[in-house]
């Protein structure tokens, strides 16, 4: 397979690192490189590339306008290249691939160029794993079905299957229900052992959250994800949970 590809940065050191690295790998091929965002959307719309690596800042035109301008349905795998951490959370709004912070080391850049290689090449992403694992979760029926939990002096019983998701605070833990929550004292360690793991995936040291509320997983950095559940919450999964969640499942090798 002979992927593509397309090297846009205003600085000229910048283009000759990545295209450097690039020659390393037999299955890159270099299409053109470009030094602002006007000759990008050019590139892009000529050679139709199937991967990217954008430098965000440029004159005129950034490359989140690039990519706006290309549209998200016609736009190849793109990989943003920029000194700024600040403008993460807009790069994988626009379904960024990756992120790439300068000056990164060559065993970040190779990591970034495998999980291109696998998206590229149709294989199913860590994100469509995790939602197709969800998809195929079945509820346990041994598990407990609600929870009491105080209110003012009385109880009131929630349906486990309302809850959104479950936040940790040390010795307590706070139950998020629609746009209410409620707090509960006992640890996360010890609710999660009385819920159903098919229904409720701990993402995080502090976080658990109902599989059904999962909306997107986005790939975030070093390895982690950022869960967006179809309340708008976003949380961020751990590399940790996310291969114990694989492996729950049995997606891992």
């Amino acid at each position: 397979m002979t992927i593509r590809t397309l090297v846009i940065d205003d600085e000229p050191l910048a283009r000759r690192s990545i295209v450097r690295l690039l020659a390393e790998d037999d299955t890159m091929e270099l299409l053109a490189e470009c030094g602002d965002g006007a000759s990008a959307l050019d590139a892009i719309r000529q050679h139709r590339p199937d991967l990217v690596f954008l430098d965000v800042q440029m004159p005129e035109m950034s490359g989140i306008d690039v990519v706006n301008a290309v549209g998200s349905e016609a736009a190849p795998a793109i990989v943003f290249v920029t000194a700024y951490e600040r403008y993460a959370v807009q790069a994988f709004d626009i379904d960024a691939l990756d992120y790439l912070v300068k000056p990164f080391s060559r065993e970040r850049f190779f990591q970034t160029l495998e999980r291109a290689k696998r998206h590229i090449a149709g294989r199913t992403s860590a994100a469509a794993d995790v939602m197709r694992a969800v998809e195929l979760l079945r509820r346990s029926p041994e598990y407990v079905q609600r929870l009491s939990v105080p209110v003012d002096e009385h109880l009131i019983l929630i349906d486990v299957a309302s809850i959104d998701w479950i936040e940790a605070n040390r010795n307590s833990v706070r139950l998020h229900v629609g746009k209410g929550s409620y707090a509960m004292r006992e640890t996360m360690t010890h609710l999660a052992s009385r819920l159903d793991p098919s229904l409720f995936l701990r993402v995080h040291r502090s976080a658990m959250v109902n599989v059904n509320r999962i909306k997107a997983v986005h790939p975030w950095f070093n390895g982690y994800h950022l869960l967006v559940l179809d309340t708008g919450q976003e949380l961020r999964m751990s590399r940790y949970q996310h291969q114990s969640f694989l492996r729950l499942t049995g997606r891992e090798k």
